[in-house]
């Protein structure tokens, strides 16, 4: 088992907290960019309803007209883990160590036990948030995300992408928009959802047109020809999907779980000084009609 890398330097009181690297947010589904659906066990069927020709000229009879198509998809969400290990005997030459107690039979530092509850979820959401977008389920611990289905659908309205710069960006919008089908255009839950990178071209272009300040401090939501930006914080750098929300599902169990982390002293179940972090969850993605979304790519 490798062990921690524990650097510390005292200097004054102690904050009583512990600072980690600033992490990605789980934002599209923290700010209703897709549709959660819970408690799916094992699968789930998301059906797709196609109809047409269904209006004819009136008459005294019954006459059947028009047809309706009921396909569907599988919503799977898969099983996930967080197995982690420490040993409390590492925490000893910590300064923080007075905290573990004095006793041979200690414990964590219950302020660094918190924290590290805190990070491990944290993490656990900012890998599914990149799931969400650009997972592949061939790799460990990912998923196949919106982008990996999309490319591999040819009914998906497809729009070459390139480097997306404050140069271009306005015009690489403009390709999206006039690719997005009539029946979608115009619904009420459309979105374009964008990378970071396209976002921060899109604001200092309307800086340098005059429609935004690029010193302002604050937030603003955003949107193109009257569409909503959605920056999806795991969306690859130069990508953006068009799509109504409510044809973009996210499937788990209990979304209670992905706020879930178990820490186990192991000391009164095997004598050891291990301490094991643990967490299980499930999660997956599908769309429904695939014609009705626009992959930038």
């Amino acid at each position: 088992m490798p062990t921690p890398s524990i650097t510390t330097t005292y200097a004054g009181e102690f904050a009583g907290k512990y600072i980690s690297a600033a992490l990605l947010s789980g934002n599209t589904i923290a700010n209703g960019g897709i549709t959660v659906k819970p408690n799916v066990k094992y699968k789930e069927v998301v059906k797709k309803v196609a109809t047409s020709g269904l209006i004819g000229d009136a008459s005294c009879d019954f006459t059947d007209a028009g047809s309706l198509t009921l396909t569907e998809r599988i919503l799977q969400p898969e099983e996930f883990q967080v197995n982690l290990e420490l040993c409390k005997k590492d925490f000893r030459s910590d300064w923080e160590a007075v905290q573990m107690g004095y006793s041979a039979f200690d414990n964590l530092p219950p302020k660094f036990s918190d924290f590290l509850l805190g990070h491990v979820a944290a993490k656990v959401a900012e890998k599914t948030e990149q799931n969400i977008w650009q997972g592949t389920n061939a790799t460990a611990g990912e998923f196949d995300g919106f982008t990996t289905l999309l490319a591999a659908d040819a009914d998906v309205v497809d729009v070459t992408g390139t480097t997306v710069t404050s140069a271009n960006v306005i015009a690489e919008l403009g390709k999206i928009v006039d690719a997005i089908p009539s029946a979608v255009y115009g619904k009420e839950d459309l979105k374009i959802y964008i990378s970071q990178n396209i976002a921060k071209a899109y604001v200092s272009a309307q800086a340098a047109l005059g429609y935004r300040d690029l010193y302002h401090v604050g937030k603003t939501d955003m949107n193109f020809q009257g569409i909503p930006l959605f920056v999806a914080n795991g969306l690859a750098d130069n990508d953006a999907v068009a799509a109504e929300t409510s044809n973009l599902y996210f499937g788990t169990g209990l979304l209670s779980d992905h706020n879930e982390v178990k820490v186990i002293d192991m000391a009164d179940l095997d004598g050891s000084q291990n301490v094991r972090v643990v967490m299980r969850f499930t999660a997956g993605i599908q769309y429904g009609i695939g014609s009705d979304i626009v992959l930038y790519t």
